[in-house]
């Protein structure tokens, strides 16, 4: 559909998600044992026929770029592209995107194709499978300036969202940004399975590109969700668009760490299985997993992991991930590894004290996100001894009770965490 340009945001620092936004975006956190969060919304988008796609991104974007660049290389006769369209300093503007309306309006310049008439604009770091042409369909038959796509929100959540009042036609007639009281916003409830609940802003947004360029170019508000939205609402021809699915905004290590592992349920809520709706992430022809003699239950164990004579319980293993023998792994996401170690650099580095990718011999591993090339020697316990909700270590972090091992980091056989 060469009238529709999709545009992902894709450069927020991701506070929330530290420790893995350390050394990287949110978007190109890995998810799942094999993907990056990004993956999620480029899939929503070729799935649904619209494959010419801007990604913005700003902060620590080199793991996003080299993602991007080696899994998405679109045939030339299709005429589509995705690619990233970094922040840029010029001799007008020498700031960096100061907010989500503020990077798309620095961009405008390059969104000039005549032939672009409606333009998406989309989060990189939701969790959702969602048919984008049907909320394309139904904003040209309501003659939208602006169609926002909505959940339904209980009202124990509504602080979390910007919350929106529609008449009988489904148009958009009243927003509150994150209410803090439910008196607010008790006239905006809608009745579903005779249950009290409240449309919810998803910040998918789909514009007429005439109407965004005004919106933007009036004046200098940086932000879609508190600025932007609310102003169109008042003064554009703005409807809601019903999703009814999943979906979910991964914003914190919480969330990022229960979405992990509910995908281990027996009936997931997020269907990867579907051949029909693919998710889509770079092709590198790893091996099976590999498996000695070892009890796994309820868990996902990527393509390359390798798991010697050892237990793993409610947990998701990364690609290449090694476990050693008689340990015990349970409730945790282990995002795996980058390459793998041979038996000679194994050797080398056990010569200097240096545990192998992975996880030694004889470990209990528990209620834990264990990041990309972590290396944890023989006996070593990540328990969460004291049962901290939060708290930074020398060379882990705990948060929500969750203990975290960053990128590339080294715990020392006999460590107790």
């Amino acid at each position: 559909m060469k009238e529709v340009l999709s545009v992902i945001l894709g450069g927020g620092r991701g506070t929330r998600l530290f420790p893995l936004t350390k050394e990287r975006c949110k978007p190109a956190a890995p998810l799942f044992g094999k993907y990056r969060l990004i993956d999620i919304p480029v899939s929503n988008c070729l799935n649904s026929g619209f494959n010419r796609i801007y990604i913005l991104s700003q902060f620590l974007s080199e793991s996003l770029n080299k993602h991007i660049s080696r899994t998405y290389k679109m045939d030339s006769f299709t005429k589509g592209f995705i690619e990233i369209m970094a922040a840029e300093q010029s001799m007008d503007d020498t700031n960096w995107f100061q907010g989500t309306a503020d990077a798309v309006r620095r961009c405008l310049k390059h969104f000039n194709n005549p032939h672009i008439e409606h333009i998406f604009v989309l989060s990189g770091d939701q969790l959702y499978k969602m048919n984008l042409e049907e909320m394309y369909r139904y904003h040209l038959d309501k003659g939208a300036e602006l169609t926002v796509a909505c959940n339904y929100v209980k009202a124990d959540e509504t602080s979390r969202f910007g919350i929106m009042g529609i008449d009988t036609d489904r148009k958009i007639n009243k927003f509150v940004e994150k209410p803090e009281n439910i008196s607010e916003i008790e006239h905006m409830s809608v009745n579903v399975k005779n249950e009290a609940s409240f449309l919810g802003s998803m910040g998918i947004y789909l514009f007429k590109k005439k109407t965004l360029v005004e919106l933007l170019t009036k004046d200098k508000k940086d932000d879609f969700g508190k600025e932007i939205i609310p102003d169109a609402i008042r003064n554009n021809l703005t409807y809601a668009f019903l999703f009814n699915g999943y979906w979910r905004d991964i914003g914190t290590i919480k969330s990022f760490y229960d979405e992990n592992l509910s995908l281990t349920d027996s009936i997931p809520p997020l269907d990867i299985f579907d051949e029909a709706w693919q998710i889509f992430t770079r092709t590198r022809y790893l091996p099976p997993a590999k498996f000695e003699n070892s009890r796994v239950e309820k868990s996902i164990i990527a393509e390359g992991a390798i798991i010697l004579s050892s237990e793993i319980k409610h947990s998701v293993i990364g690609i290449r991930f090694r476990v050693g023998s008689s340990s015990k792994i349970t409730d945790t996401v282990a995002m795996g590894c980058d390459y793998y170690e041979t038996v000679e650099e194994m050797d080398k580095n056990a010569s200097q004290n240096i545990p192998a990718l992975g996880v030694g011999k004889n470990c209990i591993i528990q209620r834990a996100i264990l990041d990309k090339n972590v290396r944890i020697g023989d006996g070593v316990k990540i328990v969460n001894e004291k049962n901290l909700d939060i708290f930074d270590g020398p060379n882990y972090f705990i948060r929500d009770g969750i203990v975290i091992l960053n990128k590339n980091t080294v715990i020392p056989s006999g460590t107790t965490i």
